[in-house]
């Protein structure tokens, strides 16, 4: 449709008790035939499908005064009577929101959120119009604001104010639901970075030191810009927006263009008076930077499998690794170059995510690529044998991505590079969302700046299941990796409390349990006789060796189960990072160079 007039979108909390909004929708040209109108089945940053129609409690539609009939065709399509040409259609639709997720929308009497794929019908063959929305507060509660980087529709009556109710627009669809709102009475935390305004809206209740976090965030985010834009260029925004919700106990964040939606729990925020950041405030740090470091990688710099996005079902790439592992490896790098954390905490960080994918056995059977192009069924709905069969695209993303940089900073190439330069590169060639970055398209550009083919490692670590050179590319910046056991005989279990019950959770593969004949879900009662309890199986195992053999009674379903198990050696899965007081003039350099801090 050439030229298409603006669809308008009237979005009002109507009972905040029962969780409902009303979403009104006018279509001034309809499809003369029958216009139809899909709810995304996901949301672009988390692949899973979510099923967001299941939401719609009614949807109706007229013309002037008149009913129309509504034809629902799938879970989330829906067609209207054929119209005269020329007549307006109007679709009004009421969806409960009771989702807190940086993914959904949540109302209640306290506040209102929404992503916009949660609430607005696309309009099939009309993706490309501009939309109009008008955003409405409840009825009583005039003092809530609204927060969200929707661009004002400036022009025209009853357009929004900066922070208030009224008329936003976008330019399509596709901006449209990149737009998360949240309203209500919140915490302006607003703050400069590489000359472009910030902002942290908080919502919930919370005691959060804002002066530390508004500068805390704008070291982070001037870190990120200067990667991007080394000679002091502005980032590719007039204006960013952290949506925080406050919980007791929460985490998570979803990227978009100009913004991001986190949860978070209260305490993880700094408090008046608190000398040094704790690890709860490092890692919400670390999440504030991975989520913006997203508005470069995923958000503009996106895979080609990607565009543009289908809302009706997968969309399947192999390249998560880089979007999001990479992501993983520079959100906390950040907070290093930002002066934020220390040296010693960082390598505390990545020994972490090392000991992490090590104890996994899924880390030798699926690819990182596998595990990105299986994200939708296996990464996003994990049961208990997750650890035996997949690796995370996040953790294993995040090594390959160090692998990768200390692997160019030793200069193995023919020109001195990094991973940054990577970035840099990615962001020139692929930067104006116009075109994605192929499927096999990373060893390619590596291979054009180092003038090294990089097919071997690609074929090897990302396509591959061989693990990764760590220690030696550590070696070569001075720092030791160690690894060593934690001590006592492993059963190699996961195990949670549930009630006054054990339960194992996982079971790994090649374990003293598995080889037993335990299995999860089951309820372990005694060992050698005496009571097993989460606090007292600790204490029992340290008490024994390896090798030794054991009598375990436990429930399978209401089934008793008497096994004997064979304990196993405990794994050395405690990883430890530590710079080398006689490292080279050479190592030094590049660990400075990497870090931006002297070796120490």
């Amino acid at each position: 449709m050439s030229n298409p007039q603006a669809l308008r979108y009237t979005i009002t909390p109507a009972d905040p008790a029962a969780h409902l909004f009303e979403v009104r929708l006018r279509i001034e040209r309809p499809d003369p035939a029958g216009q139809r109108l899909a709810v995304p089945a996901w949301i672009p940053g988390s692949y899973l499908i979510r099923e967001f129609a299941r939401h719609f409690v009614a949807v109706s539609a007229r013309a002037g005064e008149a009913a129309v009939a509504l034809e629902k065709l799938d879970k989330h399509t829906w067609r209207a009577a054929a119209l005269p040409t020329g007549q307006a259609l109007e679709v009004c639709a009421t969806v409960y929101a009771w989702d807190w997720s940086v993914r959904g929308a949540h109302l209640d009497a306290s506040h209102a959120f929404f992503n916009p794929a949660c609430l607005c019908l696309r309009v099939l063959g009309q993706e490309s119009a501009p939309c109009l929305v008008d955003i409405r507060p409840p009825a009583g509660l005039r003092d809530w604001q609204v927060a969200t980087t929707l661009a004002p529709a400036r022009g025209r009556a009853g357009a929004a104010r900066q922070w208030g109710f009224g008329l936003y627009a976008a330019r399509d669809y596709d901006d449209l639901i990149d737009h998360p709102v949240e309203c209500g009475r919140f915490t302006r935390v607003e703050f400069m970075a590489a000359g472009v305004p910030h902002a942290m809206v908080i919502t919930g209740r919370h005691d959060a030191d804002c002066e530390r976090l508004a500068a805390d965030l704008a070291a982070v985010c001037e870190a990120h810009c200067r990667l991007f834009e080394p000679g002091g260029g502005a980032p590719p925004f007039a204006r960013y927006l952290f949506l925080t919700s406050v919980t007791g106990d929460g985490y998570g964040g979803l990227e978009h263009c100009d913004c991001t939606a986190l949860i978070a729990s209260r305490n993880d925020l700094p408090h008046p008076g608190m000398d040094c950041a704790n690890d709860a405030y490092r890692g919400f740090l670390g999440l504030c930077s991975h989520e913006y470091f997203h508005a470069w990688n995923v958000k503009r710099i996106r895979p080609a499998a990607l565009l543009p996005y289908d809302y009706d079902r997968e969309n399947y790439t192999q390249l998560l690794w880089l979007f999001e592992g990479f992501t993983s490896y520079y959100d906390d790098l950040a907070l290093v170059r930002a002066g934020l954390v220390t040296p010693g905490q960082y390598f505390d960080l990545l020994a972490k995510t090392i000991a992490a994918v090590e104890r996994g056995p899924g880390r030798s059977l699926q690819s990182v690529a596998e595990s990105s192009f299986d994200a939708w069924i296996k990464y996003y709905r994990q049961d208990e044998n997750a650890p035996n069969a997949i690796v995370s695209y996040y953790q294993q993303g995040a090594l390959v991505a160090l692998a990768l940089d200390l692997s160019l900073r030793s200069g193995r190439g023919r020109r001195p590079v990094t991973l940054d330069d990577l970035m840099r590169l990615l962001w020139t060639r692929y930067g104006d969302g116009q075109q994605g970055v192929p499927e096999r398209g990373v060893a390619e550009l590596l291979g054009e700046l180092t003038g090294r083919d990089w097919s071997g490692f690609f074929e090897r670590h990302i396509h591959g299941t061989e693990a990764l050179p760590l220690t030696e590319l550590f070696a070569a910046a001075g720092i030791a990796l160690t690894r060593d056991a934690s001590g006592a005989p492993s059963l190699g279990v996961k195990a949670a409390v549930e009630g006054n019950d054990l339960r194992l959770a996982q079971v790994l593969s090649g374990g003293a349990a598995h080889r037993a004949g335990l299995s999860a879900g089951d309820v372990l009662v005694a060992l050698d006789g005496l009571r097993i309890t989460a606090s007292s199986m600790e204490r029992m195992l340290v008490r024994r060796r390896a090798g030794e053999k054991v009598e375990i009674h436990a429930f399978r379903r209401d089934e008793l189960l008497r096994v004997e198990l064979e304990l196993q050696a405990a794994p050395a899965d405690r990883v430890k990072l530590t710079p080398q007081p006689r490292a080279s003039a050479n190592a030094r350099k590049l660990y400075a160079s990497w870090l931006g801090q002297a070796f120490g």
